[in-house]
């Protein structure tokens, strides 16, 4: 078992890695939370019990993992820098129930999920990933009890953004279509070491307690992704350029719109998640 650093010292983790011969790889994201009490509330955040599966994507040096394995939870790592690898290893790997899977988490949680499902997902995500992360593990039905994660400020806006706002996306439906999502904090960067050049926000994920059904996936995440894919046009144009795509052309896009009580001259911004719920479902029936 090997001492673990002092994570709130930039001059202690530039120590660490200059004795190890490691150079912070810009591609991973790689910037640690050198603030105490934010690392507190994030995983206070979780409200972990004893024995709690979590998933924590992006350790680093295990700040977050320390504070992770001390709430006794069954914790999983996914890390991609094999340096990053090593050091986890001689930090944590004495615990029983510390678990680290090597390789890029695009390409491994899937198998793993399939394993076991955890209840939880934690993470300073690295910048160039999180949205493509978490909109992943939506699409595929993978939902977690909680997640608490931490991402440029910009994807932050992105998740929680309401109707009628620059930020309202096919990501934000994606997002509160499987989740109540709040904002926990913003971090400044100098609450980071180095100090990234944006500004970071804090996220909970809350499952619905009531999901939001819908009667064919597929083709509701079709719908969405179609119908944000050019903002400036009308739904009715959009939905044209859908029901093309899918080889539904009979289909009259007015009718369709009609029936799900939106206006053809709205644009996707202005659509509610349940709105595209109700479409998607209208069009489902129309092959039955």
């Amino acid at each position: 078992m090997k001492q673990l650093p002092d994570y709130n010292a930039p001059s202690a983790l530039a120590a660490v890695l200059d004795e190890h011969g490691f150079g912070m790889q810009k591609k991973f994201g790689q910037n640690f939370l050198i603030n105490e009490h934010i690392r507190q509330e994030l995983v206070s955040a979780l409200d972990l019990a004893a024995g709690d599966t979590v998933w924590e994507v992006g350790p680093g040096l295990g700040s977050m993992t320390a504070l992770l394995l001390e709430k006794n939870a069954d914790l999983t790592v996914f890390e991609i820098d094999r340096g990053f690898i090593q050091l986890l290893q001689s930090y944590f790997g004495h615990h029983k129930t510390f678990h680290l899977i090597e390789g890029d988490v695009l390409k491994t949680w899937h198998g793993e999920y399939s394993r076991y499902a955890p209840r939880f997902f934690f993470g300073n995500l690295p910048y160039n990933i999180a949205a493509k992360l978490i909109a992943s593990t939506i699409e595929s039905d993978c939902l977690f009890e909680k997640i608490v994660l931490t991402v440029q400020k910009e994807v932050g806006l992105r998740m929680t953004a309401a109707p009628h706002s620059d930020n309202y996306s096919s990501f934000s439906v994606l997002c509160q279509w499987g989740y109540d999502v709040r904002v926990i904090r913003d971090i400044a960067p100098a609450a980071f070491w180095p100090k990234p050049k944006v500004e970071s926000r804090a996220l909970c994920f809350t499952r619905k307690a009531k999901p939001l059904q819908v009667r064919d996936k597929r083709l509701f995440l079709t719908l969405v992704r179609g119908l944000f894919s050019a903002r400036r046009k009308t739904v009715k144009n959009n939905v044209t350029a859908v029901l093309a795509s899918l080889g539904k052309q009979t289909i009259s896009p007015e009718s369709l719109l009609n029936e799900a009580g939106i206006s053809p001259q709205a644009r996707a911004e202005s659509l509610t998640v349940y709105d595209f719920i109700r479409l998607s479902d209208i069009l489902s029936l129309c092959d039955e």
